[in-house]
């Protein structure tokens, strides 16, 4: 569940009841997403307002060398003052050290960068470090952007915190770590995971010594503990990153301690560069960033082409939850078992438990996950399915945002999100789920099955926000049409 930070346990209580991650509540008790951020491109006012626009290409010599990439968007870039960027073609562009080089081509098995990253990190490598507010597809490679940024700008030889990275789960916080860690590999650099935890044998915070690690990687509430408690020093922090950035600065999110944390960093070593990242920005997100980047870049992606054409969606009137149930079963998992792993998103607690048990019972191999687990329930649950021992994951929204796993090919929204409190459409959220499917250009699809009025009319508010007209599986009692919306999402 989303970090709390030292809140009371009455407090505690309240948040995690209306966490943006899942909803302890029952079915009509409102939703998992509590974010509000729509993904729309700045107006022609708030560009004139955000300084020039200078156009980013690739250089065109070299045919070979072109990107060709998931997020072949019409980028919007907004860049600061008189700043113009070359953007990178290859790695060698972007003058990183031999270990980080080796690094990408070596531990990750990279070849070239894909286009985010060839527009954005020039903006965050080259001096003098403007802040960067980006905006781009789900699985196109945005933590790779500020992953290498934190990598590059800390000097292994200090053993001080010299870059923070704040995200809103620990789920998220650890992956990041890990991609950190494996792209780091050679360079000496040390993180640490500033999650919390429940275990018992767990070391108080207060007990431990002061983190000596360059990068620190972590939930707000846990790294503000560390900052209070005086064990994260933030006098050397040369690089503030913030994941899922809608959400960190969210009037529902984290806003709060991500405000405290920036503060407390301004006031111990005069600033630092700011990195914010995400698939979705809201206009009001957008305006509270622009107040908090004065000086800095822009990039953002037209909402109408947002919703990742490489993944194919489909939505399945069924006449009941009985028949959702079923068309999991007996059509979606007789073929989606023979070509990756699938996750299954449900709206509350209650309904994981609930979907989970009924697919056990009819044999079925499946996990599931969320908030209410311990931490380290958790952590195997996700560790399992990382690992392939496991192919179909139920989840609340605790991992719609940010999770990463290249063999997901199937997203099934047995519930459709709705924002907190509301019956309304969450399409930021809509938008993560997809997300978890077709990863780096990868094919995926995705089954929306609806079985009431209710659900329909959010799905026409769907397609209507992202200018996306999603097709119907004709019959959901038929094993052809599933077959055929496989075949034509490339996956049969």
């Amino acid at each position: 569940m989303a970090d709390s930070g030292s809140s009371s346990a009455a407090t505690t209580t309240a948040e995690e009841r209306r966490s943006w991650a899942d909803e302890a509540a029952d079915e009509e008790a409102a939703a998992a997403a509590a974010e509000a951020a729509a993904a729309a491109t700045s107006s022609e006012a708030d560009a004139s307002a955000l300084n020039q626009i200078e156009s980013l290409t690739i250089s065109d010599e070299d045919p070979s060398s072109r990107l060709d990439d998931p997020d072949d968007s019409q980028i919007k870039a907004v860049t600061s003052g008189n700043a113009v960027y070359t953007s990178a073609v290859r790695f060698e562009d972007l003058n990183l050290s031999e270990e980080l080089l080796k690094g990408l081509y070596v531990e990750m098995g990279f070849s070239k960068p894909s286009k985010i990253q060839a527009v954005t990190l020039p903006m965050i490598l080259t001096p003098p470090y403007k802040d960067l507010v980006a905006q781009a597809h789900n699985g196109s490679g945005k933590t790779t952007c500020f992953v290498l940024g934190m990598l590059s700008r800390v000097d292994p030889k200090k053993k001080i915190p010299q870059a923070i990275c704040l995200c809103p789960t620990r789920e998220l916080a650890q992956q990041n770590q890990s991609v950190l860690e494996r792209m780091g590999k050679f360079t000496g650099i040390t993180s640490k995971c500033a999650i919390p935890s429940d275990s018992p044998d767990a070391i108080p915070v207060a007990k431990q010594p002061p983190i000596t690690d360059q990068v620190v990687i972590g939930t707000p509430g846990t790294i503000k503990k560390w900052m209070a408690l005086r064990k994260l020093s933030t006098r050397d922090i040369r690089i503030l990153v913030f994941d899922e950035a809608d959400h960190m600065l969210a009037e529902d999110g984290f806003k709060d301690d991500s405000e405290r944390i920036m503060k407390d960093i301004q006031r111990n070593c005069g600033g630092c560069q700011v990195l914010l990242f995400s698939a979705t920005f809201n206009e009001t997100v957008k305006e509270f960033v622009s107040k908090v980047v004065k000086d800095g870049n822009h990039i953002y992606v037209n909402k109408e082409e947002l919703t990742l054409e490489k993944v194919k969606q489909y939505k399945v009137q069924c006449p009941d939850e009985l028949a959702k149930v079923e068309v999991i079963k007996d059509k979606i998992f007789e073929f989606g078992q023979k070509i990756g792993q699938t996750i299954i998103f449900v709206r509350t607690r209650e309904s994981t438990r609930t979907l989970h048990n009924s697919l056990v019972k009819e044999g079925y191999e499946c996990t599931s996950i969320q908030g209410a687990l311990k931490q380290e329930d958790r952590d195997r649950i996700i560790r399992e399915f990382k690992e392939g021992y496991t192919k179909v994951l139920i989840t609340t929204d605790l991992l719609a945002r940010g999770f990463d796993q290249a063999q997901v090919n199937l997203v099934i929204n047995y519930d459709l999100p709705i924002k907190y409190g509301t019956r309304e459409p969450d399409y930021e959220v809509y938008l993560h789920r997809i997300g978890r499917a077709g990863r780096f250009g990868r094919k995926g699809a995705v089954f929306n099955l609806l079985c009431s009025d209710r659900d329909r009319r959010i799905m026409e508010e769907i397609e209507r926000y992202f200018q996306h007209q999603i097709p119907e599986i004709p019959n959901w009692r038929s094993e052809e049409d599933f077959e055929k919306a496989l075949k034509d999402a490339g996956l049969l």
